[in-house]
C-alpha cells in the first residue's frame, strides 16, 4: 500500500523510529540486486533516509557508480505479524563532517547507541520519494 509522504499516518513514522534493522538494496553495474542489512533512520519532515556505512562498501561504491545524480535505491524493513515498511528514493553519498555526524546522532537515537568512531564513516542520504507499507500500519 503506498502512502503520502506529506502525510505519513503516525503508525508508520513510529514503526521507522522502533528498534528494526532494514535491509537497503542497490544495484550493482550489471544491474543485478545487492542487497544488505543496514541500521538507517528516516525524517518524514524532509522525507530523508539515512544509512551510515564504511567509505569501502559495496553499497557505497554502486551508489557512486551511478554518478553525480545518485542511484535509486529501496530501503525495507519487516516485522513479526506481517508489519513492513519499504522506503524507495535516489540515494547519494555524503562525505561532510556534519552530514555524518548527524546521522550518527540520529543513528544513536534510533537504536540506543553511539557507533565507535571510524575515520572511514560516510552517508549514504536517500532523499524519499514513495513510501509504501503493510495496511496495519496505515
Amino acid at each position: 500500500m503506498a502512502h503520502d509522504l506529506r502525510n505519513l499516518p503516525d503508525a508508520y513514522v513510529a514503526f521507522w523510529r522502533e528498534r528494526h534493522f532494514p535491509t537497503l538494496t542497490t544495484l550493482r553495474r550489471d544491474g543485478s540486486p545487492h542487497v544488505v542489512p543496514v541500521g538507517a533512520t528516516f525524517d518524514p519532515e524532509t522525507s530523508i533516509a539515512r544509512v551510515i556505512t564504511r567509505k569501502q562498501s559495496t553499497k557505497v561504491s554502486n551508489v557512486l557508480a551511478a554518478g553525480p545524480g545518485g542511484l535509486r535505491v529501496a530501503l525495507c524493513q519487516v516485522a513479526p505479524g506481517g508489519l513492513w515498511a519499504t522506503l524507495e528514493g535516489t540515494a547519494v553519498v555524503r562525505t561532510e563532517p556534519e552530514a555524518v555526524a548527524d546521522a550518527v546522532a540520529r543513528y544513536a537515537e534510533r537504536y540506543g547507541r553511539t557507533p565507535e568512531p571510524n575515520p572511514d564513516r560516510v552517508l549514504i542520504e536517500i532523499a524519499v520519494s514513495r513510501a509504501m507499507g503493510s495496511q496495519r500500519i496505515s
